[in-house]
């Protein structure tokens, strides 16, 4: 059961939440229910104040996620540029040690037969599809609909990267998933509009009615997945 907030901890959760703090902290912090909290500082703000509070909690949250983000991605590039650099040197220390310790001249090579065998594509073309059930979707995606929230499908052979597939492959119908809002609206023409999906396990859900209407792949910007 909630405890009854004092009135020096409803004038502390105030401040709090007026400086950035967000609701769900303030319950954990109060051992209280959001519902309670949420009455209280609309009460004491007022219904305009705690709704504009609200939105600019909501956009420095993403802010400082976006931040995160870019930091990890800054890391990440630090971390590949020290082992690339780290190989290009074991690599020059290796090809001094092979001229320095071999009698084998830099102007002589070796002749290697071709391959007397031609390569079966059609298997190859088989592993672009990836079936959904091993697909580990983001959290949030984004599609493009009609006016009237229709989905909009395309055949694969629409989609220029995946020109390579089979002819049966190219016929099928499709439907095109974003990860970012951005790009999905830069697709997106005048009689469309971008509709976010907040529960991507929504489409292993609809799988078998998509494949009812003969949509039977989804296409992402690196991923073709099968239904």
């Amino acid at each position: 059961m909630a405890k009854r907030l004092s009135d020096k901890e409803k004038e502390q959760l105030t401040q709090e939440f007026i400086n950035g703090k967000n609701i769900n902290d303030l319950v954990e912090e109060f051992s209280s229910t959001k519902l309670t909290i949420s009455r209280y500082l609309k009460k004491n703000l007022g219904d305009k104040t705690y709704k504009n509070l609200i939105e600019k909690s909501k956009k420095s949250k993403v802010l400082f996620s976006n931040k995160e983000i870019s930091s990890s991605i800054e890391k990440e590039n630090l971390l590949n540029n020290k082992v690339v650099k780290g190989n290009i040197a074991n690599n020059k220390a290796s090809n001094l040690n092979f001229t320095e310790g071999s009698d084998f001249a830099l102007n002589d090579f070796v002749e290697v037969a071709p391959l007397n065998f031609e390569i079966d594509n059609i298997t190859q073309k088989d592993l672009s599809s990836i079936p959904i059930s091993n697909i580990d979707f983001p959290k949030v995606v984004f599609m493009i609909v009609d006016n009237k929230i229709e989905l909009q499908t395309k055949l694969l052979s629409d989609y220029p990267e995946w020109q390579f597939l089979s002819k049966e492959e190219l016929d099928r119908n499709t439907i095109e998933i974003f990860y970012d809002l951005k790009i999905a609206k830069s697709f997106c023409s005048k009689e469309q509009k971008v509709i976010k999906i907040p529960n991507t396990d929504v489409f292993r859900i609809v799988a078998p009615l998509l494949m009812s209407r003969g949509i039977s792949r989804i296409v992402t910007s690196d991923k073709l997945i099968a239904l």
